[in-house]
This record gives structure tokens, sequence and C-alpha cells, in this order.
């Protein structure tokens, strides 16, 4: 960096950037005596990754610009926390901002530290320095550490070049108490440093003048700087005010008219004696306005703050109209130190599972209580994207754009204590207000059990589902264990598509007949929940729609069973290789049915009635998937009740005359049956209904033979003879028809 007195920089008047209390010749006069440092050839390249690469969007300039001030008054408050005379010239720690729509100029003042010439020429200088092309090559190699990139940025200001996004000269006026009062001008191609000749005109702080681009117009208005406050900076820690207009009424003199007035004796008493006459008139004034209202409720402690601040706060940064259903506010210290609120939603946003997996901005990222992003999908899990909160830190890094974190590490922390704080929130919900929670978000946690192995025994103690126990309540998976029969070692489960399905089904039957209680699984998620957990509180989940259920029994039955598997194998094998061949995997004597005469069951690693029906139903199931076919082709096997009269039947009728065509028949209606009460899908429909039908005939005794019933034959040629015409045309029009028809 090269340092010369700028004699040959000219400036005309509209080039010149109007500062309050300097004239136009006196601006000129310090650019002709004013140091000017030529950047490195690096430096356009260096503007152009910051300006093009390194920024998304133009608007964020105000927000690096308010961060920075509000840097400097934090350091100015440290400092007066041991000094209170740091505070001497400028106790008012603020920042202002104020536009010139005129001269397209839009200044940003704090009275934050100030900076001394030397800290001008470091901290805004930077960019001068000998290492800039290593910084380039660094910045843009991927696999530079995130410590070194930290490290890097703290050497230079990127926040403040911001400014030139929307700025073709950027003025930055500073006083520290240090130092005299310095001018730093720059058009980011080199810049000037001067002795302010106003004096300590600013008392203490910084004020940064940028001389807008044509196209940066936008944001000279009051409105639009207001909303980027809001937007990015409303929970500063320091008052943010904003100068801007409004409409006050005033009481005005009314002067009249003297030459309509009638001359009087001792008018001049009378003038004196008279009350002179107002009106209300409406009046522009331009006053400081102070933005940045919403205090950062998070930033004190959670006994500190009303129920009612809670809920506003939500809704302010939510837009939602409803109250939350509950909140967790806490301080996580350790690794990474950071502050949040979370709010959990009355209600559930009615696309939530059409966007499932796409990104939602629902929580808000804080540095140092200025915004940083909420376009950050790794901040929760997917199935927790329902929350809605603020994470505010004061040690996080960021990277030089601001929009892309650089520590990934620490934001892993971050995301891992906030599921915790979430679950732990949720576990404490109790009554209607976990009621109402899991009404909305059931679904959710379940796909948690699925997607979220680390916490899955966290989630699975909100899991609540039907069971048989009580009708009206859902059950927890703990209160199912509490409730397990003594020598039961495993959970029980029906799936199906209502209570009632499932209640009915053959697969329960014996089950609730002994008093084991069963859980019933009603949504389309339930299963695959279940299926993905290996177990819980120590004990396996039994789908009871599949095979592998045993159900404890005393010697005595035990012996029963096998007599009864003894007397049964006729008909058994006989199922197996003849009555049902080629559909069935095979055919054993059921302990789990009751009152219906057969059921077919699943292998422990096939799909069950319910999960086939859910696979066929998917629509983004691709045609001849083979996994699709694999699973949808699997051989079941085939349960029978030894107990049942068609059952009793059916085997004295194979004992009897293994090529009997009723024990085939009724061997494939039973088939068929099972099938469809064991909730799948039957593959020969038709066939199915013609012997439906045949049973039919059978019980109204119609012969097998009798033939339906023809239709009788109707004579189209001869038709009806048309009414009478009325008189007129219409007769000769219907005759001209008859005519037609018989050509």
């Amino acid at each position: 960096m090269s340092v010369t007195f700028a004699h040959s920089l000219y400036y005309s008047d509209e080039e010149v950037i109007k500062l309050e209390g300097l004239s136009t010749d006196q601006i000129k006069e310090l650019h002709s005596k004013a140091e000017k440092h030529e950047f490195q050839a690096e430096v356009n390249r260096m503007m152009k990754l910051i300006i093009n690469s390194l920024y998304r969007n133009k608007e964020i300039f105000l927000r690096e610009l308010i961060s920075n001030a509000a840097d400097a008054l934090d350091k100015i408050r440290l400092i007066s926390l041991t000094d209170p005379s740091a505070l001497q010239s400028n106790d008012d720690l603020s920042i202002r901002i104020k536009a010139d729509r005129e001269n397209r100029l839009l200044h940003i003042t704090d009275s934050g530290i100030g900076m001394t010439k030397q800290e001008l020429m470091n901290n805004l200088g930077t960019i001068a320095r000998s290492g800039t092309a290593e910084f380039l090559s660094k910045l843009m190699d991927t696999s530079t550490s995130a410590d070194v990139q930290q490290d890097l940025i703290g050497q230079f200001g990127v926040g403040f070049y911001s400014a030139f996004l929307v700025a073709d000269r950027v003025v930055v006026t500073t006083k520290s108490n240090d130092d005299e009062q310095y001018i730093w001008e720059s058009d980011s191609g080199s810049f000037t440093i001067v002795k302010d000749p106003r004096g300590a005109s600013l008392k203490r702080g910084t004020q940064i003048t940028l001389h807008m681009k044509e196209e940066a117009n936008d944001f000279l208005e009051p409105d639009t700087l207001k909303n980027l406050v809001h937007k990015y900076s409303q929970f500063i820690n320091f008052n943010i005010y904003l100068w801007q207009s409004k409409t006050e009424k005033v009481e005005e003199i009314v002067e009249e008219d003297t030459a309509k007035k009638e001359p009087k004796e001792d008018g001049a008493v009378e003038e004196e004696k008279e009350e002179k006459k107002t009106k209300e008139v409406e009046k522009t004034v331009w006053d400081w306005d102070r933005v940045n209202n919403v205090k950062p409720i998070w930033m004190r402690k959670p006994s500190q703050v009303e129920a009612e601040e809670y809920d506003e706060f939500y809704k302010s940064i939510t837009k939602d109209t409803e109250k939350p259903l509950t909140h967790v506010h806490f301080t996580a210290e350790g690794e990474v130190t950071f502050r949040s609120i979370l709010y959990v939603p009355k209600s559930s946003p009615s696309d939530m599972f059409q966007n499932y997996g796409k990104f939602v901005e629902n929580i808000k990222l804080y540095v140092r209580r200025v915004f940083i992003t909420d376009d950050f999908a790794d901040m929760l899990p997917k199935y927790l994207s329902f929350i809605r909160g603020i994470v505010d830190s004061d040690d996080l890094p960021l990277n030089v754009s601001r929009e892309n974190l650089q520590q990934h590490k620490l934001l892993k922390v971050i995301r891992k204590k906030l599921v915790r704080k979430v679950l732990d929130m949720l576990k404490k919900l109790e009554g209607t207000l976990f009621d109402d929670f899991w009404k909305e978000f059931s679904t959710n946690i379940k796909l948690g059990i699925m997607e979220d192995p680390s916490n899955r025994i966290r989630l699975a103690k909100l899991l609540r589902f039907a069971s048989s126990n009580d009708k009206e309540k859902l059950t927890s998976l703990t209160d199912y264990v509490e409730r397990m029969k003594e020598k039961q070692d495993k959970i029980y489960y029906m799936a199906g598509t209502s209570r009632k399905e499932v209640e009915s089904s053959p697969f329960v039957e014996r089950l609730i007949a002994k008093g084991y209680e069963v859980l019933f699984l009603t949504e389309a998620v339930d299963e695959y929940c279940l299926q993905s957990m290996p177990e819980f509180d120590g004990k396996k989940f039994q789908n009871v729609a599949k095979e592998g259920l045993t159900i404890d029994a005393s010697e005595k039955a035990k012996e029963a069973y096998s007599a009864l598997e003894k007397e049964y194998q006729p008909l058994v094998s006989w199922l197996t290789a003849t009555g049902l061949k080629d559909l069935i995997e095979k055919a054993v004597v059921s302990q789990r049915l009751v009152k219906s005469p057969s059921a077919l069951v699943a292998a422990s690693y096939g799909w069950s009635g319910n999960m086939e029906r859910i696979m066929k139903s998917q629509a983004y199931a691709k045609a001849n998937d083979p996994t699709h076919e694999f699973y949808g082709n699997q051989k079941k096997t085939f349960e029978i009740n030894p107990r049942h009269p068609v059952i009793k039947e059916l085997l004295r009728r194979v004992v009897a005359d293994k090529e009997d065509p009723k024990a085939k028949e009724t061997a494939m209606l039973l088939f068929e049956t099972a099938t469809l009460r064991s909730g799948f899908a039957l593959k020969d429909q038709v066939g199915f209904a013609e012997r439906i039908e045949s049973v039919l005939r059978q019980s109204l005794d119609v012969a097998h033979d009798a033939e339906v019933e023809p239709e009788p034959i109707i004579d189209e040629s001869e038709e009806p003879a048309p009414e009478k015409a009325d008189e007129g045309g219409d007769a000769g029009e219907t005759k001209v028809e008859e005519e037609h028809s018989e050509l």
C-alpha cells in the first residue's frame, strides 16, 4: 500500500459527499490535503468476491453496519465498567439512521468506541495488506479449516465492505477517546484519510455515510429502512433510531384581511381586546423514532418473563394469531454457549406433510442479537420442523458472508441440545395439554422414531396408542409394560384401518380372551414406527398378524395342543400338498384363533395385510418394483382352528376321501375368506365371486346347473304409432320424417 497526498484527486460539486458542518469548498480542500492510500492490484478481485460471491442479497449491508455499530457500543460499555470516564463525552449509547434522499446519502451513526487514525488504517485498510492474495486463495479453498477462516475474517472488515453493495463511495467519520476526529473515504479502489476540521463533532463514535448507487434508492426510504431493522436487527441490545417524518396537528393563528375591516372609533383599543382566531392544521415534522421496540426477552431470566410476554413474542416472530401450546426458555453452556426460546404451536400447519422434508423457516438464528438467518435446514431434524423459536449465541463463529455458517461442529452441538430440550419440554406435558399436542403432532413423533435412532428411547416414551385395555383413552408404552402379565415377555400389537377392524380381527381373539392387552395401531405410520423399534424397556414387540406369536401355557395345555397337532396332521398335510398347493407356504394348527375357522399369517419379516395395503396404495410406488413384487408374492402360513365345526368337518372329509370335490371347494373358500379377514387383497376376485355364488345356490336349494332366465326378445320394427300431430306445419314435418324412414 502506497501513501500519497491527493492533490490530483478532483471532485465536481456533484461528486462531493456533503457532510454536515462542511461546505463543498471545504470538503474539496480536505480532499486535496488527504493522505491517499492505493490498494494493491488484488483489490478489484477482492471487491468482486465480496460483492458478487459472498453476499446473496444487497439488503444485508444495513445488518452488517448495524452489527458493527453494536460491536462498537459493546466495547465502550465494557470499558466503562472499569473506567466510567469513558462515557464522559457521551453517555447515550445508541445507533441512529438518517436518509438524505435529495443528496442520495445514508448516514448510520453510533456512539460507540470510535477509531483512532491508526485503527482506521488497520480496520478499514486491511484490504491493502500484503497478504491479500493469500487471503483470497485460502478463502476460496474449500479445504481451509473453519478455524483458519475465522482468523482470516478477523483480519478483514468484510461486514463493513458490504456497504459497497449499495454505495459507490463511502465516508467514515470517527472519534475515539484516544485521538482526534478523522474522515476516511473510499470508492472501493482507494481510500483517503484526513483530520476532521470540525473537531470532535461526534463527541465519540462513528458515522458511516453512504453515497447510494442509483439502483439502491429504495434504501433511502424510511419505510424500507424500518422494515430491514425489524427483519435483521430488532433485538440489538442498543436503541436504534430512524429519522422519519410524522404528521402532527397544531394550532395556527388566522390572519384576518385588514382591508375588509371597517374603521371604528377607538379601534386600536378594540383590537387589543379581540382574541386572535386560530385553526387546527396538519404539519409534517421530522424526529428520531425508535424502531427496535421488541426487547430480546431471551436475554432475561425465565422467572422474570411473564406468560403474556412469551405469547406476544411468539406472535411477533411467527405471525401466528393463536397462542403457543407451550414453550421452553433456557441457556445452554459448554462447548458453545447460547440462549434459546422454543415454542410448540397450538395447531399443525395444513401443509406440514405435503412439504415434509422441505426447508421451513421456523428457527431464527441470531449472533449477539443480530439476525443471521432462518434459511438453515439443519437446526432441527425434519420431524421437529413444527417447532418455532430463536437461537442466539455470542460466540458462534461465522464465515465471510454470514449467509453460510462456518463451524458446523458447533452447530451440531447446538442441534443436539435443541432436540434434547424439545423432547424434555414435550415429556413434561400432561393431561389435556399433551392430548392437544398428540392430536396435532403424533405423526411427527412416530416419524422421529424411524429417523432419529439416537433419541428413539426418549421419543418412544411420548408414543400413545389405542389398546384393548380402554375403549376411550390412549395408552403409553410405559403404562402398557406396567400392566403386562407376569410371564409376558412381548408387547403385542395389531395394525389396521380402524379400531373396529382390529378388534374384530381373528389375530387378537385368543390374546384378548386370555386377558392380554393388545395395542391397536390405526394410523398408516404406526406399523412402520414399531417395526423400527427393536424393543421398549427390555420388551420386544410382536405383530400378532405375523408368525412367532407364542402364548404362555401350562404343561397340560401344551400336551393338549400336541394331541391336536397329531389329530389334524392329515388335514394339515392335505392343505399344504393338495388343497391349497401353490397358494400357501404351509398349513398349521393355530394357537391364536378362538372363533374364526382360519387365518392367513405373514412371515416374521414379511408384510402384514395392513402393510401390504399401505405399500400398494402409495402414489409414488413404482410399477413392477422388485421389492414390492418380492414382498407381495410371498406365500403365507395358513392357520386352522381345530375347534371350529367347519374345520372338523373338513378333516372328516379329507380323511374319508382326499379327492372329495366339496373338500377342495371348502378349502379354497376358507383360504379366500381368511385372506380378506387377515387384511390381504384377493388376487382372484372373479373366482371368489363365483364360489360365493355357488354357496348361495346351495343355501337356497337352487340347482347348480340352473341358468339365468333369458331376456325377452323385443321386435324393434314394431314401433308405436306416432301421436296425432297438431294442425299446421307439424303434421307435414312428421310425414316427411316417415318417408325418409321408409327409404
